[in-house]
């Protein structure tokens, strides 16, 4: 930071001013003094001119209104932004709210209570409320429309000051005898301040001023201290809340202080007062600049007798003081946290939004930018194409999330923790306090470093990073992945060596023979002569101290060559090119220079100076200055709002501007105006971005224009540079002089261009010579209308095609024709279906791929549009064999079009992958056709394989599914049988079982007609149905171990049918066909338990009053082993008490079981009633074959035993 005066505003009849006060959004300053003097200011800077931006543009008095209405000294002014209302007040207590109508102030309303004189008034943050306090305890709340919200009388107690919460919900009054007391907003006492400060302090205390920064752009860091409390003696605390128990004290030295502020971000703290001058009659007036964190920055010493008050400018550029009769203006040069490396301004800044810093790298070439979020980031450093970000490490998250702004091209979404991590150390609990993070152009993290020691002070060079704190430092030997192959990055990391990192104490002194180790418990041992600054070149690293002692030592290898001795105290140094001459900014902004290499030959000496011997150069109020990177005597510099540029120490003309220097080279100097940017840092603007040439690049091109190439050929022969050369051969080029513009190149070494002169020179035509310039000068409308001009549309489609202007190139195919215009044309249109493939406008690639004929980017646009019909219109078109056709049925494979996909893969007489890709669909069935009609063996396998690892995770309907589909339905039959048989075992529903034996019967039918049609396909006709029905059952003897399966399929399904009807008939009331259907089960005692058989009958007939039945159901039942002597006796006890009271006979003829047998043997029974038909007419189930009396049968849509639809 550098600050200094820049502006002295007097005012008429000598009034002593007691307050001012800038307002931050409209820039109005309130000056309030003695005899009801109130003025209010305002300064405008008037400029058409884009580099007069800023500080650097003149401003003059614009507004300039004296308001009349306070009799007595004014002694309060507050602005509330929000409403542009100005409230003041004077020692008679009179309060005037003033209010802005068409450009000038006006009385809004008046306030006098007519007891006491108003101490301070104090607006909230979002500017609703006003707080006033009397010196005799008065409190006031007011609203912004002037209503009174509450009010309270403090007994007992003399106020002198009040600030409020940035929340609105906390009010600090500040009393006489120094003390702070903390009330809500409703006026309720909470407690006092602790005063820290105070400690040691003796005699009367007042507070000079209460300022709580609102954070209304954000913090510096997360919890960073806001809350300045000062007292009249110099004593100060800075506190992170109101009840803080560790606040930062600031001891400032100043005998009196008068006023503080706060910046408008926070970051600076200003306290205007008074310093003791020893040996003088008379103080000094003087502004101290801390940190929040009590860090002093700078002090400004101000003329005048008395300073009163002061007040920042709402950028925090300038800053107003009250000093007698006088306002003084002093502009600040802030510490911006920036850099800029490879034609990136990299910057960071504050939002009220996020705890962290948001970091943009803006690409000004292509006005891009990429913003990144950092917590606690302390500085940044470039070099190069590279930049360091150093940083407080966080504990959790070294580093946080990134983002790419929109706009902005693909931006890295890698995370800084995520590099971080591959360098921390193995001990997490070890984790060390500050991360380097070095960080490409477009903020993508490349390698990061945890050191133990304050990067207070960083520097790099092409190949070290090198990071001081106060009395130690660090240096890294980073290396980037930027040319390496796989194989080398790989070395590299496993030959990373400690001996890339070390540390070294500023007292210590280095020989440099050994490595050094990274041992941080060294780095912090005190030392008496702090480090103040640091800079390093490819060579050389200097440290500058406190005392004054410049420390020089080489790089890479560390070796303290030489100490230098300073008059002041270094605050910035930079080294030139060639590393023989440094310069010096010290802490007042005095440049001046040391030689630390002999020269050869010098501007400033005669024969050349010795190494060490400083020159005799002195500039003040110097702020930044930058060396030109390919000259060592060529530098610039900014002296307050002027740039200079200095070649051999004598200096050019100034420039005015305000900008930060970037960039200096080939006599051209890059500055950005960050003042402007910092103003909106989320769209930063290229006019911001300033190119300042330097005289001698200036008086060449005027030579040029106006005296001639000769003339101006003599003049950079005497001031050579490799630019100036270079604009010479661009004027000869142009005036078509090759002679002159081949030497030009030849001293600017361009060898392109060499070889340019020289293909020009081959050339007959004038006009051929033209056009080729003109496309050389980047001028292609004209080349290309010079080379239609001269009828060669081939050299200006040529032209058209370097460039990848496809567009223009089929525009100019379509207005001729040629023998090789087809190729072209096609080139073209594949060229243009690339650019819109490339947006992902697959639309419109597919137009122009049809066009093109380029049937491999055709059938990824058809993939990507997910026009799966183009994409089969496309496969069919395609000749067999042809190399896409792969592609194409693994397109179709991602997407589950297995039909397709096994066209595409046969088309390429490809059954292996046509097989997999049904596999891989599921698609078992097809890809057992497949296998059998490419006569492949290792489906087979593979699908038992499959089955059987299903089965192993005992998913055994998803292995029937399996089967199914691959048409192995016997296999898939066992399988169902087996899983009915386990169901019947858990005695799980009835229905279910059913269900599940059913559908095994069907897969045995299945196998059945699979083995008929392949019997039928193989004979062709030739011999009869009945030849092949017998060979059929031939095969499935020969196919089937298993011919129970076979021929009982249906056996389990009518077991479980007629339990079911029994039980149905039986509750339907219709007991005689229950007791019928019963008579069936006996026969399937294999499927369903006895006991469950022989219980059914036995209730079925005792309810059908058939005894006899009855009596025989409970005998088999007494019988069975598997029932416990328990379950006997049960069925034993009500055996005995039905037939005690029945006689076991049957009543009725028709209820005789003897009927089931006909003359050829047993007859069928209906699946619909149970009974036995004796009829010769039945229906009977296509499907299952299962028998029904026609009259029965009409009654249902489906057969009640397999429920396949009744034909």
């Amino acid at each position: 930071m550098f600050i200094y005066l820049s502006k002295k505003i007097a005012i008429p009849n000598n009034t002593v001013l007691k307050c001012v006060s800038w307002n931050k959004d409209q820039g109005f300053i309130a000056c309030g003094g003695e005899d009801g003097l109130l003025k209010v200011l305002k300064l405008e800077t008037y400029t058409d001119d884009a580099k007069l931006k800023g500080l650097a543009a003149p401003s003059n008095l614009s507004m300039n209104q004296t308001l009349e209405g306070h009799s007595g000294a004014v002694q309060v002014v507050t602005w509330n932004e929000q409403y542009q209302k100005l409230t003041t007040s004077d020692q008679n207590g009179l309060i005037i709210v003033w209010m802005l109508y068409k450009g000038s102030w006006y009385e809004e309303m008046i306030n006098n209570r007519n007891k006491s004189v108003v101490r301070s008034m104090s607006w909230n943050a979002d500017g609703l409320k006003i707080c006033i306090v009397y010196e005799d305890g008065a409190v006031i709340v007011g609203s912004v429309d002037g209503n009174r919200i509450w009010g309270k009388e403090l007994k007992g107690t003399q106020l002198a000051h009040v600030a409020w919460s940035p929340d609105s919900k906390i009010l600090l009054f500040g009393m006489a005898n120094g003390e702070i007391h903390i009330y809500d907003n409703q006026g309720n006492f909470i407690m006092k301040m602790t005063m820290s400060c105070l400690a040691n302090a003796t005699g009367a205390l007042s507070i000079s001023g209460i300022h709580w920064y609102p954070g209304t752009e954000g913090y510096l860091e997360p919890d960073c201290p806001c809350l300045a409390v000062c007292f009249t003696n110099g004593h100060c605390q800075v506190m992170r809340h109101e009840s803080d128990e560790s606040p930062v004290i600031i001891e400032t030295g100043m005998w009196h202080v008068a006023s503080i502020q706060w910046n408008h971000c926070g970051s600076v703290l200003a306290i205007a007062g008074s310093l003791r001058n020893s040996g003088a009659e008379k103080d000094i007036n003087a502004v101290q600049f801390y940190t929040p964190f009590g860090e002093h920055l700078r002090t400004l010493k101000v003329p005048g007798k008395q300073m009163t008050a002061v007040s920042w400018e709402g950028g925090g550029l300038r800053i107003g003081l009250a000093v007698d009769s006088y306002i003084y203006f002093a502009n600040i040069r802030p510490d911006y946290k920036w850099g800029y490396c490879s034609n990136t301004v990299v910057y960071a800044y504050t939002r009220p939004d996020r705890l962290e810093y948001s970091v943009v790298f803006w690409d000004t070439k292509n006005n891009e930018k990429f913003v990144k979020y950092v917590k606690s980031l302390m500085s940044i450093t470039t070099c190069g194409d590279f930049c360091i970000l150093a940083t407080k490490a966080d504990d959790t998250h070294p580093q946080e999330d990134t983002e790419t702004e929109a706009g902005s091209a693909t931006g890295s979404a890698t995370a800084f923790n995520e590099l971080s991590n591959q360098n921390t150390s193995k001990d997490r609990s070890k984790r060390r306090k500050y991360a380097l993070v070095l960080c490409n152009s477009i903020g993508t993290p490349q390698d990061s470093k945890y050191i133990d020691i304050d990067p207070l002070f960083v520097t790099m060079t092409k190949t070290h990073v090198i990071a001081a704190s106060k009395e130690a430092f660090y240096v890294w030997q980073y290396r980037v992945a930027k040319k390496l192959t796989a194989l080398e990055i790989n070395q590299v990391a496993k030959t990373r060596k400690e001996g890339r990192e070390r540390v070294y104490h500023i007292d210590d002194s280095p020989s440099g023979t050994s490595d050094g180790t990274l041992n941080f418990a060294k780095a912090f041992t005190a030392t008496r002569d702090p480090i103040c600054c640091i800079t390093a070149s490819d060579r050389v690293l200097l440290v500058g101290r406190e005392s004054g002692i410049l420390q020089r030592y080489s790089l890479p290898n560390i070796t303290l060559l030489q100490k230098y001795s300073l008059t002041s105290r270094p605050y910035q140094l930079s080294l030139n090119c060639n590393s023989s001459r440094l310069a010096i900014i010290d802490i007042t902004g005095v440049l001046t220079f040391l030689d630390v290499e002999t020269r050869a030959s010098s501007g400033d000496a005669e024969g050349g100076s010795t190494a060490g011997d400083p020159s005799k150069f002195e500039r003040k109020d110097v702020w930044d200055m930058k060396w030109a990177n390919d000259n060592p005597d060529l530098f610039s510099m900014m002296e307050k709002t002027r740039m200079y540029v200095f070649r051999n120490l004598d200096p050019e003309e100034p420039i005015q501007t305000s900008g930060f220097i970037c960039h200096f080279e080939d006599l051209e100097i890059k500055s950005v105006l960050l003042d402007e940017i910092m103003r909106d840092p989320e769209v930063p603007n290229k006019d911001y971005l300033i190119n300042f040439e330097i005289r001698s690049l200036r008086d060449s091109r005027a030579l040029i224009e106006k005296v001639g190439i000769e003339d101006a050929s003599q003049f950079i022969e005497d001031n050579p540079h490799p630019r100036l050369w270079r604009l010479l051969a661009e004027a000869a080029l142009q005036k078509l002089d090759l002679k002159m513009a081949e030497q030009a190149f030849v001293r600017c070494r361009d060898y392109q261009g060499i070889e340019f002169v020289k293909r020009l020179s081959n050339l007959q035509s004038e006009a051929m010579k033209q056009a080729e310039v003109a496309a050389y000068f980047s001028r292609f409308e004209e080349a290309e209308r010079m080379y239609l001009d001269m009828d060669r549309r081939d050299l200006a489609i040529g032209l058209r095609i370097k460039l990848g202007d496809w567009f223009r190139v089929l525009q100019l195919l379509k207005t001729g024709s040629g023998d090789s215009d087809d190729a072209l044309l096609e080139q073209a249109y594949n060229a243009i279906g690339d650019y819109f493939a490339d947006r992902q406008k697959w639309l419109n690639a597919v137009q122009y791929y049809l066009q093109g004929r380029n049937q491999e980017r055709l059938a990824e646009c058809y993939y990507m549009l997910e026009d799966y019909d183009g994409l089969e219109r496309l496969a069919n078109s395609l000749p067999e064999n042809h190399k896409l056709l792969p592609d194409i049925g693994q397109m179709f494979v991602t997407v589950g079009m297995c039909e397709q996909a096994v066209s595409a893969f046969l088309k390429c007489n490809q059954p292996k992958a046509a097989v997999d890709a049904c596999v891989h669909l599921n698609q078992w069935n097809k890809a057992v056709e497949l296998a059998k009609d490419h006569s492949m063996k290792e489906i087979g396998p593979l699908l038992s394989k499959y089955a059987s690892h299903l089965l192993e995770k005992n998913k055994t309907l998803e292995a029937v599914e399996l089967y199914r589909k691959a048409h192995h339905f016997l296999d898939a039959a066992k399988l169902m049988f087996k899983i009915a048989e386990e169901e019947a075992k858990r005695r799980t529903r009835p229905l279910r079982v059913k269900k599940l034996y059913v559908l095994a019967a069907l897969l045995v039918e299945n196998f059945h007609t699979q083995i008929k049609s392949s019997q039928q396909s193989k004979i062709k006709g030739k011999k009869s149905e009945a030849t092949s029905a017998l060979a059929g059952l031939l095969e499935e003897d020969e196919s089937s171990s298993d011919s129970r399966i076979l021929d009982d399929a249906w056996r389990g399904a009518e077991a479980y049918h007629f339990f079911l009807l029994a039980q149905r008939q039986l509750y339907e009331g219709k007991v005689d066909a229950a007791m019928r259907t019963a008579l069936h089960l006996r026969d399937y005692e294999d499927i369903i338990p006895a006991v469950e058989i022989y219980s059914l009958l036995a209730i079925c007939s005792s309810a059908n009053c058939a005894f006899g039945t009855c009596s025989r159901a409970f005998i088999k039942l007494e019988s069975l082993e598997t029932l416990t002597p328990d379950q006997r006796q049960l069925y034993e006890d009500l055996a005995l008490e039905i037939f005690t009271k029945h006689s076991p006979r049957d009543t009725r003829q028709s209820q005789r079981d003897s009927l089931t047998d006909g003359p050829e043997g047993k007859l069928p029974t209906c699946i619909v009633t149970g009974r036995v038909i004796s009829e010769f007419q039945f229906w009977m189930c296509s499907v299952c074959k299962h028998c029904a009396v026609e009259q029965e049968i009409t009654q249902h849509n489906f057969c009640p035993l397999c429920h396949s639809p009744v034909g």
